[in-house]
């Protein structure tokens, strides 16, 4: 479970998210923290309370009894080629019959640093709620998620968005087309992977259910009427610039007829549903969002 805060200042948070997002170097990184080294609190303590403790905030172990997981790799012609992923099942789903229990799937998109501990760990609170989980790694092709998120953050903008972007969508495919899927899928994803999951609805059309992204870009204007999805929307109120493009896109779903139901979490910030960043987590609101988000694809997934 994630650890209690530090209270440090929001500024001290806003440094660590330019950072993970690859806007300043790790020397700035470190340098903009000692200047919140003040009341006996050094630079050091700083970071250590910014940077993720996976450790701390894993829920469910990776070798936990109640789950079926593996990692498979798949092909991607029209991306970089192939594309490895988590894939992860309820164990109970398997074990009471000769034939695997049909699941609804859920496409689970990481952060802009690879396939971290923590995105792991969603797959596999996802498979204890009785969805099969696929959390693809976008940094197959240059390695892998390196163990560090800054460098991750490095790798992935090496990439071709274009192709990236491709690599989910054989994903996704994959995912709906394996023969223990109940033939819906959903998406969901975090900061870049959100706003995978609003592309992956673009491009998906009828053939995904339902999506939930946490403060992710929406999809242009012109794209928004190819979505077929019904669209669960969770940002942070304290996340100004996504939080501030939130009634446009809204507008547009509006316009379009489309399903949906937005939300702007009071008292949170950009990354308050990651726990592995305790000073980021918002312990009230990120339980709330999880849960709505399993209500909802509940309702568009089964069967």
């Amino acid at each position: 479970m994630a650890t209690e805060r530090t209270k440090l200042p929001a500024e001290a948070i806003e440094l660590y998210n330019q950072f993970i997002h690859g806007e300043i170097s790790r020397r700035a990184f470190v340098s903009g923290a000692k200047r919140f080294a003040v009341g006996g609190l050094t630079a050091g303590a700083i970071i250590d309370a910014l940077m993720p403790n996976y450790a701390a905030a894993q829920q469910v172990s990776h070798t936990d009894e109640r789950i079926k997981a593996s990692y498979e790799t798949i092909p991607s012609p029209d991306g970089n080629g192939y594309i490895r992923g988590y894939l992860v099942r309820p164990f109970s789903a398997d074990s009471r019959t000769a034939t695997p229990a049909k699941l609804p799937g859920v496409i689970i998109v990481h952060e802009n640093r690879g396939l971290n501990p923590h995105t792991e760990d969603v797959a596999r609170r996802f498979a204890l709620e009785n969805f099969m989980a696929f959390a693809p790694d976008a940094l197959t092709t240059v390695g892998g998620y390196p163990g560090d998120d800054y460098k991750g953050g490095q790798l992935f903008n090496k990439i071709d968005g274009a192709k990236r972007t491709q690599d989910f969508l054989a994903a996704a495919r994959w995912l709906k087309a394996r023969p223990d899927c109940n033939g819906k899928i959903t998406a969901t994803g975090f900061c870049f992977g959100g706003g995978m999951a609003n592309a992956l609805a673009v491009l998906m059309g009828p053939d995904m259910a339902a999506v939930a992204p946490f403060y992710g870009a929406p999809p242009q204007p012109a794209d928004v009427p190819r979505i077929k999805a019904a669209c669960l929307i969770n940002h942070g109120a304290l996340d100004t610039q996504l939080a501030g493009g939130y009634p446009a896109q809204e507008a547009e779903l509006k316009k379009n007829n489309i399903r949906y139901e937005g939300h702007l979490w009071p008292n949170s910030g950009h990354g308050f549903f990651n726990d592995a960043t305790p000073e980021r987590y918002n312990k009230v609101t990120a339980p709330q969002a999880w849960n709505r988000t399993i209500e909802w694809f509940n309702q568009y997934a089964r069967a």
